[in-house]
């Protein structure tokens, strides 16, 4: 009887073991989905920023022409 429960609980144990091993498998691809999600986010906000910069300073650069040409 013994020797049946210890096999069992072995298998039981290689099968947790298993499941957990794919747990972390599937948590990995996952989080590596969510980087490159993230990066790709980090970079359209950077280039709204940016975008919003250039036009600030041309807008700046529009005001003081009109200033120096006025007089």
């Amino acid at each position: 009887m013994n020797a049946m429960r210890e096999a069992w609980t072995d298998e039981r144990l290689d099968d947790l073991n298993h499941r957990v091993d794919e747990g972390f498998r599937e948590m990995r691809s996952e989080f590596r989905a969510l980087r490159a999600e993230m990066a790709e986010m980090n970079r359209t906000f950077m280039q709204t920023v940016l975008g919003g910069f250039a036009i600030m300073l041309a807008g700046f650069a529009g005001t003081i022409a009109t200033i120096i040409a006025q007089g």
